[in-house]
């Protein structure tokens, strides 16, 4: 076998080997965080929830289909899942954390409203207000931090996730009894390069006190669809 064959050969080795090579670093040493890394409401509302659905927020309503209950009425612990709307093309999902009356609820969630000039802030506990006319939950107005009030937009709902397995019984805890009563509007901003630590580190605060995997595979699957 000649000199040149031999370097061929190694050529075609190392062209093969180098993109297997670049899939690894990508995994095990993920690229260092931009000034536009931010939190989407997607792994934040799943953390918070324990609902094991990925991939845009727009799509969660069709894939609990089959897999968890879904309903009009909203439950502490439900997932209120918006579809597309305007310029909100990926739809959004929030976390319901409390029932105040028949028509407001309290939840938690991610990337909704501009803080400090930052994307993806996290709001704990902030309104969101039933507009519709049937009082059926169909539209939503929800906290818009800027403006210090429900924001102007009534945003069509596709419903409630519960975090149940069909055929399981949900626990729906709503108090139309209950008078309204403001909510502390409380938000911090993530850094970028503590994002993942922060993410997990407030679901802890919100969610009673359990332990749940990191689930890298859908770390993954988020950074490519939502």
């Amino acid at each position: 076998m000649t000199g040149t064959a031999v370097k061929d050969i190694l050529i075609t080795i190392r062209n093969a080997i180098i993109p297997l090579l670049l899939v690894l670093q990508a995994i095990i040493m993920p690229a260092p965080a931009r000034a536009n890394d931010y939190l989407q409401c997607v792994p934040f509302a799943r953390e918070l929830s324990g609902i094991r659905i990925y991939g845009d927020a727009h799509s969660w309503w069709d894939q609990a289909e089959g897999n968890y209950q879904r309903g009009a009425l909203p439950a502490i612990g439900a997932v209120l899942s918006l579809p597309s709307h305007g310029s909100m093309r990926l739809g959004h999902v929030a976390v319901v954390r409390e029932i105040v009356d028949d028509r407001t609820i309290l939840i938690s969630h991610a990337n909704w409203s501009p803080i400090n000039g930052r994307r993806g802030q996290i709001e704990r506990r902030v309104k969101a207000k039933d507009v519709s006319r049937s009082n059926d939950w169909s539209k939503v107005r929800i906290w818009y931090a800027p403006i210090g009030k429900l924001g102007t937009t009534a945003f069509p709902v596709n419903g409630f996730i519960y975090p149940v397995k069909p055929g399981q019984q949900v626990e729906r805890q709503w108090a139309s009894s209950k008078p309204p009563r403001s909510s502390g509007q409380t938000s911090r901003p993530l850094f970028d390069r503590s994002l993942k630590a922060d993410l997990a580190r407030t679901a802890d605060e919100e969610r009673p006190a359990e332990t749940r995997p990191r689930d890298l595979i859908g770390e993954l699957l988020d950074r490519v669809g939502s």
